[in-house]
């Protein structure tokens, strides 16, 4: 099957083609202001339909801090002609952060954190809540989608073979580097060949000296088939057992030949 393709120049920032069957579309801006910049002092009121970029993300995320960097406009979306729509948007993947109903990683450099964070905002009180900002998140899918699980595997062999690229694309939904105890960034690539499109969202958090962690979530089309494959991996180790590859603790491409598998999930979703 030969496979489709047109790109249109939209606005600075914007970008969208078309695969065969498939919108493929990506905003990129600049990062959340840390300020208000309309309700002044208190902030703007909830539900204001005149609420800014900032106030929008703390009313609805029920969190004490947001991350250094959130690039609130970020987004990728893959739409379907046929209404089966999958979108990354760094406001999802965030409403995931622990925020206190569950147990949060706590290690030395939390309280450190916790003070210098407070220290920055003297009104803020302490709340419970997962301070690497790791989030389980995997997508936003539509009810077009069908899901069933699958004991099929993401064919490496063929994503690692020599294609034409038509279409790439990297953008980070957020970052922040935990007072400079390492970093938490969550990020999402796009990649489309002729023979199909490859998606990877990544979480990577690296604390230093304690723990590295990778959850990953693969999405891969071949345009011969009506389903894509999903392979959902966390893998996770503490530093103390990674020494040898210190070098490497910055490049999450590179750790996760070395993290153990702590779970793995693979689905087919069909949309059509």
């Amino acid at each position: 099957m030969e496979s489709e393709c047109a790109v249109l120049r939209l606005p600075v920032n914007c970008e969208m083609i078309r695969f065969n069957d498939w919108e493929i579309t990506f905003e990129k801006s600049h990062i959340l202001k840390s300020m208000c910049t309309k309700g002044g002092t208190n902030g703007c009121e909830k539900n204001s339909p005149d609420c800014c970029d900032l106030c929008t993300y703390q009313h609805a995320l029920d969190l004490p801090h947001l991350p250094d960097m959130v690039f609130h406009k970020n987004k990728l979306v893959l739409q379907h002609k046929d209404g089966a729509k999958m979108e990354f948007k760094p406001m999802d993947a965030l409403v995931l952060v622990a925020n206190g109903k569950e147990g949060a990683l706590e290690v030395a450099c939390a309280q450190e954190w916790r003070e210098t964070r407070s220290e920055q905002n003297m009104e803020a009180k302490y709340k419970p809540f997962d301070w690497t900002f790791t989030s389980h998140y995997q997508g936003t899918l539509n009810d077009k989608f069908r899901t069933e699980s699958t004991e099929i595997s993401l064919n490496k062999m063929k994503l690692m073979q020599r294609e034409n690229i038509i279409f790439y694309h990297d953008l980070t939904l957020y970052e922040d580097e935990l007072h400079d105890h390492g970093i938490s960034v969550m990020s999402v690539k796009i990649r489309v060949m002729p023979s199909g499109f490859f998606v990877l969202l990544r979480h990577f958090l690296r604390i230093d000296d304690v723990l590295i962690r990778l959850h990953d979530t693969r999405y891969h089309w071949e345009i011969e088939n009506d389903y894509i494959l999903k392979e959902y991996v966390h893998r996770e180790a503490p530093c103390s057992v990674l020494q040898n590859v210190i070098g490497l603790w910055t490049n999450a491409d590179e750790m996760q030949n070395y993290l153990p598998v702590k779970a793995k999930e693979q689905h087919k979703l069909y949309f059509k």
